[in-house]
């Protein structure tokens, strides 16, 4: 506004000028040319009033006249060019992608110039600069818990969409939250991304001391020390809320550090409710905040700038002076920047209200657009989240509901022309994949093999308390979006706790979302860690989720099932007794639990040993796979079982895929099998080699329940090619196995020959 108002007038003085000199011109020649003297007072005046040369003197004029003429030409050539940022002329591009100006190069910070900030959205004439094709953009984001993780890969998602810089985002998290992000970034690979995390916990003691009223609880107070937090070396950031969505490129938020004048260090929309005006309710006493304060839910913040100015002990003087008569805060972090704005003023620049529409009730964001373009930033700031009232909430929602089911896959973008630090783990898949020949009938099959897929670990809240006897067993098992239905019933016969990786797309993650919060049974299970691994490839990766399910396990024990299997009523009890009468700590043993099956939808299901015998002799039930598949299970002795009452031992045999409970640091399935076929008899196989010892358990069962054949072994019984490779895999295996093991793994390739 500033710019405007000095160019405006520029062009007025230039406009005058432009009408004053030839009238002056004409002026001066018209005199010259009148024949009037004056009064002669002396014959020393008269002479010289005389005329000499007069015209040489009328030549010289019309020269100056001439000249007067080209000065005002180029002056209407230089009013017609486009205004011009002076800081568009400053060199961009510093440490840690920064920019290098310095910070009395952005203004004098004089009172026309505060003014000027403090319009909310006035429009500005002076072009903002353009930030460099490839600097570097840093985020900061303060997430905490499992569900936080979520509202975070929402606004990671509209911002990578926007985006055309590179990026790097600082997390301050706690342990938890830090192991989802982790995982997440890592199998997510998207180029040009840069990930650090700082411990929250570590952070606790600086702000522990504030009472605070808000949902946000400890966390939300940590946005004030990112000062103290973020690299030393790091000159500027922006800070977000875990509910904002991006509706622009984040570098056009990015560039308005350049408008930052003299002290202005903080970067803020105004506030857009009436908190801070105190009327929202009797005896309503909000914190001191500059009119209707701001909203901190999107922060600009000039690091360097605030050390020089000791914003850690600006910040806290604040707070301890209002605490002693507010005694908490009401909106964390918020209260205490409003009250350290009210006090110094000139630290803020306004930022346009569309960089932060807050959806709350009762807030004025309707009048920070008029369509859609003005949309920057969509901030999801009331509690009730999606739920809040707006007259155009349905268009935000949607909006919101892309980025949550758009496909994360899709924004594996890379940004060509920007020199980017190297990725060993990007560079190795790249040449591991390289080697691999393209012509080969089963290369689909091997590339699988080192496909990473995109995981988020605890999609939702998790509680666990380990067991202080040390024989906890965790029930582990994968599933696809079409045995859902599956995980009920599972959670009632198992009450223990249970790892499920879930192999769905964006849009299923967020079905199944709403699945699982609709469900009292679920709900009411915080035992059970939902693990999402998001589809890619042709192939179902059932061994890759197994391996994501089991290194989540964080009991001494766990049980290797699968999702369309009912464990008997009591089984993980039995386990964990199983444990202690087998010495399983001490010895390395797989108890086996005997599968049995039924080709009834609906099952009363068998409440002891006795009653399934019973039904197994009716034809109600029947030994797993006895009608397709009598290898698999065979070497459970299923005659002996019967009649069993103390455990027993077996031998493996070829084809052996039996469901065991193992201890947590057994080996991992092998990547290579996917979709169906040997992939559990694989592992049984690498056990055995490894000398566990198969005892079965007596008094156990579970039972497999019926349902339609899955996508992968319809392939494989019609697809030749499907059951070529899988044999050729196979023998790979085994070849492998030969030589990790030596002589005595040379059993498992006669076993096969010989079956």
């Amino acid at each position: 506004m500033l710019g405007m108002c000095r160019g405006r007038r520029k062009f007025l003085a230039a406009s005058l000028a432009l009408l004053f000199i030839p009238a002056l011109t004409w002026l001066y020649l018209s005199v010259g040319s009148f024949q009037v003297k004056p009064l002669p007072l002396s014959p020393l005046e008269v002479q010289s009033s005389t005329p000499v040369g007069g015209a040489g003197e009328r030549q010289a004029l019309e020269l100056r006249v001439r000249a007067v003429e080209e000065e005002n030409r180029a002056l209407r050539r230089e009013l017609s060019r486009p205004p011009r940022s002076p800081s568009a002329r400053l060199p961009h591009g510093d440490h840690r992608g920064n920019q290098s100006r310095t910070h009395s190069e952005e203004g004098t910070g004089d009172n026309e110039g505060q003014k000027a900030a403090a319009v909310g959205n006035s429009s500005d004439c002076v072009q903002l600069p353009v930030v460099d094709k490839c600097e570097t953009i840093h985020v900061a984001i303060v997430c905490a818990g499992y569900n936080a993780s979520r509202d975070v890969v929402t606004l990671v998602k509209s911002v990578l969409f926007h985006r055309r810089n590179p990026l790097h985002f600082h997390f301050i998290t706690d342990s938890i939250a830090q192991q989802i992000l982790s995982s997440l970034f890592h199998t997510w690979m998207v180029p040009a991304v840069k990930v650090d995390f700082y411990d929250a916990d570590e952070l606790k003691s600086e702000v522990s001391w504030i009472p605070n009223k808000h949902y946000s609880g400890i966390y939300g107070l940590m946005k004030l020390v990112l000062t103290k937090t973020l690299p030393s070396d790091l000159q500027r950031v922006i800070v977000l809320d875990t509910d904002i969505t991006f509706a622009t490129d984040i570098a056009e938020l990015w560039a308005v550090f350049h408008k930052f004048k003299g002290q202005q260090v903080l970067g803020l929309v105004e506030n857009q409710s009436d908190w801070y005006l105190g009327n929202l309710w009797k005896n309503h006493r909000p914190w001191p905040a500059l009119s209707r304060g701001f909203n901190t839910g999107v922060i600009l913040l000039l690091l360097d700038r605030l050390r020089k100015l000791r914003w850690e002990q600006m910040w806290r003087l604040t707070a301890e002076r209002e605490l002693m008569s507010m005694l908490s805060t009401s909106l964390a972090d918020q209260d205490i920047f409003n009250a350290v704005i009210k006090q110094n003023p000139f630290l803020v620049h306004q930022l346009p209200c569309f960089w932060n529409v807050q959806l709350s009730d009762h807030t004025r964001s309707e009048k920070c657009y008029k369509d859609v373009s003005d949309l920057k930033v969509i901030h999801w700031n009331s509690p009730k989240k999606l739920r809040v009232k707006n007259k155009h909430v349905e268009f935000f929602r949607n909006l919101y509901l892309t980025f949550l089911e758009y496909d994360g896959n899709l924004l594996r973008r890379e940004l060509f022309g920007c020199p980017s630090e190297a990725d060993h783990n990007s560079e190795n898949l790249q040449k591991t994949l390289s080697e691999l020949d393209e012509d080969d009938p089963c290369y689909e099959f091997r590339r699988e093999r080192f496909t990473v897929h995109r995981t988020h670990l605890y999609f939702l809240h998790y509680e666990y308390e380990p067991s202080s006897d040390n024989t906890d067993v965790t029930l582990v098992a994968q599933l696809s979006m079409d045995r859902l239905q599956m995980l009920e019933a599972i959670c009632k016969h198992w009450e223990g706790p249970i790892s499920l990786a879930l192999y769905l797309s964006d849009a299923e993650a967020q079905q199944f979302l709403r699945y699982a919060q609709g469900s009292e049974v679920l709900m009411s299970r915080g035992n059970v860690g939902y693990h999402i691994v998001y589809k890619e490839g042709q192939f179902y990766p059932v061994n890759l989720l197994r391996n994501v399910a089991m290194r989540q396990v964080n009991t001494p024990y766990m049980f290797l099932s699968d999702i369309d299997f009912l464990p008997m009523y009591g089984l993980y009890e039995y386990l964990r007794k199983s444990v202690v009468q087998l010495d399983m700590a001490n010895a390395k043993k797989a108890l086996v639990v005997p599968a049995f099956e039924t080709l009834r939808y609906r099952l009363s299901y068998p409440k002891s040993k006795a009653e399934l015998l019973s039904q197994l002799d009716m034809g109600t039930l029947f030994t797993f796979r006895y009608h397709v598949w009598t290898k698999g299970h065979a070497p459970t002795n299923f005659a002996k079982w019967r009649t069993a009452t103390t455990p027993y031992k077996v031998q493996w045999e070829a084809d052996f895929e039996p469901y065991v409970m193992v201890r947590r640091d057994s080996p991992e399935y092998d990547r290579r099998f996917v979709g169906f076929g040997w992939n559990k008899v694989a592992h049984i196989m690498e056990l055995d080699a490894q000398e566990y010892e198969f005892v079965v358990l007596p008094n156990a069962y579970m039972i497999h329940m019926p349902h339609a054949p899955s996508f992968d072994i319809t392939k494989f019984r019609s697809n030749k090619q499907y059951r070529v490779c899988l044999k050729t895999l196979k023998e790979e295996f085994q070849q492998n196995m030969s030589r990790r093991y030596g002589f005595a793994a040379l059993k498992y390739m006669t076993a096969e020959n010989n079956s």
